[in-house]
């Protein structure tokens, strides 16, 4: 026969406290302490204004031209990338909301100063080897008419508001050293492209190959290789100088709220 069950207490006592816990203290922390992220109207405006610059200077190429060949440069499609990101990182510093991941907005930028180098350098430069002004109509003279509006648009101020906007509108420290291997791809690629776009084509084809110092015919696969990969490193090397940058320019956004913040907050000094 089993024991009988003891009755259960009405009133437990209470617990011992657990020695070497601390008893945490309420902490006020004033509303002045803390201030959410806001608006950044003029950064939005410039660029939605650099996002709608380089959209209307491709639609312009598009229909000067054939728009499958015109699609086929690489200014145009960095032009579009850079529209697209531009007009996206406009709405979210409108709506101070976290910006776009730095490895997009870094690429973004390094094929805007790869266009814009290698226009000025190589093919609008008249001691280069690889003169070649009017590129995106595939002739030797210099562009006209609204060729020439377009050409400069696409090789010069966008770039250069590509770099204005890093320097002065976006925080710095935001890139790493691991991002520029992996920008590299979209360049290789685009050889890749360019070689078998201009296989598929046949020899009287004008602007066969876009580019003249990637143009086979003319100078031999072996020297376009050689060419390429000149370039490459001239692209890798311009990728670690951004970075490099990115790590010892002054912040343009001190004392202003940084939308990069975890929690979407920032702390202010104690007042009073």
């Amino acid at each position: 026969m089993s024991a009988p069950i003891p009755p259960i207490p009405r009133d437990i006592p209470d617990l011992p406290a657990i020695p070497g816990v601390p008893i945490l203290m309420p902490s006020h922390v004033p509303a002045t302490a803390v201030a959410t992220p806001a608006p950044r109207r003029p950064t939005a405006a410039f660029r939605l204004l650099t996002a709608l610059l380089a959209t209307a200077a491709v639609a312009i190429e598009l229909t000067l031209g054939s728009p499958l060949r015109t699609l086929s440069h690489f200014a145009i499609q960095s032009n579009i990338l850079l529209a697209l990101v531009f007009a996206a990182s406009a709405r979210l510093a409108w709506t101070a909301r976290r910006p776009l991941p730095s490895s997009l907005t870094g690429a973004t930028l390094l094929y805007a100063l790869v266009t814009g180098l290698t226009y000025h350098l190589l093919l609008a430069n008249d001691s280069s080897p690889f003169a070649l002004p009017g590129v995106l109509t595939g002739s030797a003279a210099d562009p006209t008419g609204w060729h020439a509006v377009t050409t400069q648009i696409l090789h010069t101020v966008t770039p250069l508001a590509a770099l204005l906007d890093w320097l002065l509108l976006t925080p710095p420290r935001d890139l790493h050293l691991r991002q520029a291997a992996p920008w590299l791809l979209y360049p290789v690629a685009y050889l890749g492209f360019v070689l078998t776009r201009g296989e598929f084509l046949v020899p009287a084809e004008p602007a066969r190959y876009l580019y003249p110092f990637l143009d086979v015919s003319g100078h031999g696969l072996k020297t376009v290789l050689g060419n390429a990969l000149l370039l490459g490193l001239g692209i890798y090397a311009l990728a670690l100088l951004l970075v490099a940058l990115d790590h010892v320019r002054p912040n343009p956004l001190r004392g202003r709220v940084h939308h990069r913040s975890q929690t979407g907050f920032r702390l202010q000094p104690p007042v009073g």
